[in-house]
């Protein structure tokens, strides 16, 4: 009998208590939408909870997560934190069958986001980059139609984004894991992907919609490249 393959998605959060409920309950819908149609697949959800001041921190604990709470690191510490949380469970189980399923706390996975990953596992992906869109109720109609321009259905553009990313447990230690950097952490963990040879490959299906606002929670996130790259309305 072969060994039952087990994703586990990691969640960092910090300050996130307008977004995070959503978060929470669009992947815990996906969980189950995996269950339902892969049962052979186990499930983990894990959220870092990266320094909270304010209400995150009890939203969270009343969901049926795993929650890591730390004093505030920066996204990529984060991350890596709650990989090795998540990695302690099931620790007898073969490394190859075992994945790591990200997204961020602003951020709604599809209802058939974990079965898409389920998928990249079973087809011996290594990494799986994929695609994100803007909350359209966060931008001004001016700056969503700039935006809409700019990504015509089935464009991929090359970006990489921690809001939606997947990667096979024994190549992410294979790559050492996130850097613990305060922004940038998925893109240098694909770029090594990338040098070392390993598949990596891009999705712009279920893309993962998250926030669009221009003030993000790291300097250079995907706030500010929505603000440099689409301005305000004027």
């Amino acid at each position: 009998m072969s060994a039952r393959q087990r994703i586990d998605v990691v969640v960092p959060a910090h300050d996130e208590e307008d977004r995070i409920a959503d978060c929470l309950d669009a992947v815990l819908v996906a969980a189950e939408r995996l269950r339902a149609e892969r049962p052979d697949v186990a499930v983990g959800v894990t959220v870092v909870l990266d320094g909270c001041t304010d209400d995150t921190a009890r939203i969270t604990r009343e969901c049926p997560v795993e929650v890591l709470e730390t004093p505030r690191v920066g996204v990529g510490r984060a991350r890596s934190l709650g990989v090795a949380r998540a990695l302690q469970h099931a620790l007898q189980q073969d490394p190859g069958t075992r994945w790591l399923a990200h997204t961020d706390a602003d951020s709604r996975v599809a209802p058939g986001w974990l079965v898409q990953q389920a998928d990249a596992l079973a087809a011996g992906v290594h990494v799986l980059v994929g695609a994100v869109v803007p909350d359209p109720d966060d931008l001004d109609p001016v700056v969503l139609a700039r935006w809409t321009t700019a990504h015509p259905p089935g464009a991929t553009l090359g970006h990489v984004h921690g809001a939606n990313l997947g990667v096979l447990a024994t190549a992410y230690v294979a790559l050492g894991g996130f850097d613990p950097v305060p922004e940038h952490e998925d893109v240098r963990l694909v770029e090594r992907a990338r040098a070392l040879g390993l598949r990596v490959d891009a999705t712009t299906e279920l893309p993962v919609v998250t926030s669009g606002r221009f003030d993000g929670r790291t300097p250079g996130g995907y706030a500010e490249h929505l603000r440099r790259s689409y301005g305000d309305a004027s």
